[in-house]
């Protein structure tokens, strides 16, 4: 079923103003949805004016597209019924998450960002070390940690207790990883006594990432299907790398063993 001739994923405005800078466009081909490419607004006037039509679509938790509006062209302005990602860079991004528990959340965080970040996680058996300096150095050398500009933590039940995760955590803030370090987002999952509670409890967290959030370098917000808001908890995570620099803290041991099954 064809929505319409062009399907829009991403939109930014002008600054201060209302007006659409650009949007991110894919051609609706019936039973696939095209890849996307940049447009202005002249050429979304041009297109309308020659009766293309357009709708505004958002990735799902499966990986597919949805349709969540019409995006038309009237009377000399656009109107959709839609808060769509921004067409920003897409930010290189480390997932670290409980391979047991949580590999369902994995599979689905990357389904929804797929056009939103630049995925540099591990997955199963990409690699396997109880040391934790062999287990850094591989993550850097592989390349997984060594340009990541934004590490994400899925936190449940069992997250404060694995040593990967305090691995990854500890790697990611450390300088000689990129340019930089890393800004840190955890998102609670739906699983987690403090899901939906607004608040993070140390306690219930990584001591690492619990140190960072205290002192407001790490952003902690619960876990959404919303693009829109996880793409803007990555920019803030993006943006502390320099506005907070100095609230970055990574002195703490890193684990040694895990601490729950």
């Amino acid at each position: 079923m064809k929505w319409a001739d062009y399907c829009i994923s991403k939109l930014s405005f002008v600054t201060n103003q209302k007006k659409i800078l650009e949007v991110q466009i894919h051609p609706d081909n019936g039973d696939t949805i095209g890849s996307g490419s940049i447009r202005d607004r002249s050429w979304l006037i041009q297109q309308s004016n020659k009766g293309k039509t357009f709708c505004c679509i958002q990735r799902t938790i499966k990986g597919k597209w949805n349709k969540i509006c019409d995006f038309r062209f009237e009377n000399g302005a656009f109107k959709c019924n839609a808060t769509l990602p921004q067409v920003l860079t897409r930010r290189k991004s480390f997932i670290s998450y409980y391979h047991k528990d949580d590999e369902g959340y994995r599979d689905a965080f990357e389904n929804l960002t797929d056009d939103l970040i630049v995925n540099k996680s591990v997955h199963d058996n990409d690699i396997d070390c109880d040391s934790k300096d062999e287990y850094i150095k591989q993550l850097i050398q592989k390349e997984y940690l060594k340009d990541t500009t934004v590490l994400i933590v899925l936190i449940s039940n069992k997250t404060k207790c694995r040593k990967h995760i305090d691995w990854e955590i500890s790697g990611a803030l450390n300088y000689k990883v990129g340019d930089s370090y890393a800004g840190i987002l955890g998102l609670i999952l739906p699983n987690h006594p403090d899901y939906g509670t607004s608040k993070g409890t140390y306690d219930l967290m990584p001591a690492r990432l619990a140190d960072n959030f205290k002192s407001g370098y790490a952003i902690i917000r619960d876990w959404t299907n919303d693009t829109e808001k996880i793409q803007s908890y990555i920019e803030l995570a993006f943006n502390n790398r320099t506005a907070k620099s100095e609230k970055r803290t990574n002195s703490r041991p890193q684990m040694q063993r895990n601490t729950c099954e």
